[in-house]
C-alpha cells in the first residue's frame, strides 16, 4: 500500500502544525525527515522552493495550512474545523504574517542590524496579549475543546517563548502562558516530536503518526 508523503522536519513550526493536523485527522502518511542544510534531491524536485511541509497525495501541497485543511476536511474527529468564523481565520492569517515576522525579528536579530528587537518583541507580545484576552475563562482559544486556530497557532507561539524562556515567563499574559504550557505537555505535542533519522532513497517507509 502507498501512503501520500509528508516531508517534514522536526523543530520546523510550520511541519509541526501540519503533523497536528494530521494526527488529529486519523491518516496515515509516509514521512519524510528533511536535513535542512543537505535537502534530498527528490524533494527538491517535487518542491523547488525547498521548504517545509510539503505533501504528496494527488497533488503537491507546499503550504503548511493547506496541509492541515487537506488532512481534516478528509476526516475530522475532533471537530477543529467547526465551524470556524472569520474572526479565528483572521487571527490565524495574523499569527502567519506580522506575528511571524515579528518573532523572526526577535529571534534572528543579528539579520535584522536595522531593527530594534525590543520593538519587535513588543510587537509579537501584542498578538500574544491578544491571545491571552481570547484564552480567558477557557483553556483553547474558542472554548472547551482546541480548533484549528489552536493548532494552526501554538507552534509559533512556542518558537516566539523560546527565544527567551526567562522574559516569557516573567510576563502578565497568564492564559497564553498556561495555554502552551498545557499543548508542551501534552501527549498530542509529544507524539508528533518523536525524532526521525533524515530520510534518503531507499530507506524503509517510516508511517506516521
Amino acid at each position: 500500500m502507498t501512503y501520500p508523503v509528508l516531508y517534514s522536519f522536526r523543530r520546523c513550526p510550520y511541519a509541526m502544525r501540519a503533523r497536528l493536523a494530521i494526527a488529529s485527522s486519523g491518516l496515515t502518511v509516509e514521512l519524510r525527515e528533511i536535513l535542512l542544510r543537505d535537502k534530498a534531491p527528490e524533494f527538491l524536485a517535487a518542491s523547488p522552493k525547498g521548504t517545509v511541509p510539503v505533501l504528496i497525495a494527488n497533488k503537491v501541497i507546499e503550504e503548511s495550512f493547506d496541509v492541515m485543511c487537506w488532512a481534516l476536511e478528509q476526516s475530522d474527529p475532533e471537530n477543529l474545523l467547526r465551524p470556524m468564523t472569520d474572526a479565528a481565520y483572521a487571527l490565524i492569517k495574523e499569527s502567519d504574517g506580522p506575528f511571524k515576522t515579528a518573532l523572526d525579528h526577535t529571534k534572528y536579530a543579528v539579520r535584522h542590524p536595522e531593527l530594534d528587537p525590543s520593538e519587535s518583541r513588543a510587537t509579537a507580545a501584542a498578538f500574544i496579549a491578544k491571545l491571552d484576552t481570547l484564552l480567558n475563562g477557557k483553556p483553547w482559544l474558542y472554548g472547551d475543546d482546541p480548533s484549528l486556530a489552536d493548532l494552526a497557532i501554538l507552534p509559533f507561539v512556542r518558537q516566539f517563548a523560546h527565544t527567551d524562556l526567562d522574559w516569557w515567563d516573567a510576563q502578565t499574559f497568564t492564559h497564553a502562558q498556561d495555554w502552551l504550557a498545557a499543548f508542551k505537555a501534552s501527549d498530542r505535542f509529544t507524539s508528533i516530536m518523536t525524532k526521525y533519522t533524515p530520510w534518503k532513497t531507499g530507506d524503509d517507509v517510516v508511517l506516521f503518526p
